[in-house]
């Protein structure tokens, strides 16, 4: 049995090892945090420019304060009964729609974005459409009169 656990054991760090070699990694490692940053500056985006302008085009709403409690404000709380941060951070259970209002609007910015990079790198990649190429010049309308004339003579 200690055999069985001990060859898994080595079986998982060789194929561990074959998955870090393949040079991948890196790449996911960098695009990881590119895309870590990105999300940063796109939810600040979204919370600091885009959902005010949403709140005031909907007449002041403020969507983080959409939320339903799902239990009791503690006796010690102190803070405001209406934020939703502050009640969160008291550890009341709650359903924050606003900021899951507020998240999806992130979600939609940044599947936006990523399609149009991904379509603007399609387009730099793609190949120009090349002529294709002219059709071999065949015999003539005359030619071809010609050579059943020919053909019809050397019969007859």
């Amino acid at each position: 049995m200690v055999n069985d656990v001990k060859g898994e054991v080595v079986s998982v760090l060789g194929e561990f090892k074959t998955f870090i070699a393949r040079g991948n990694v890196l790449d996911l490692a960098v695009g990881v945090i590119i895309g870590g940053a990105f999300g940063k500056i796109v939810t600040s985006l979204t919370e600091s420019v885009i959902m005010p302008i949403v709140g005031w085009i909907t007449g002041g709403v403020d969507f983080t304060r959409y939320f339903v409690k799902l239990g009791d404000v503690p006796a010690d709380f102190k803070g405001d009964a209406s934020a939703y941060a502050d009640l969160k951070a008291a550890g009341v259970p709650m359903i924050g729609y606003g900021d899951f209002i507020t998240q999806a609007v992130n979600f939609v910015i940044v599947a936006f974005i990523i399609f149009m990079i991904v379509k603007a790198v399609n387009k730099m990649s793609e190949k120009p459409a090349e002529e294709a190429p002219a059709a071999p010049a065949g015999p003539t309308e005359v030619e071809l009169l010609a050579e059943i004339r020919d053909a019809l003579k050397a019969k007859g």
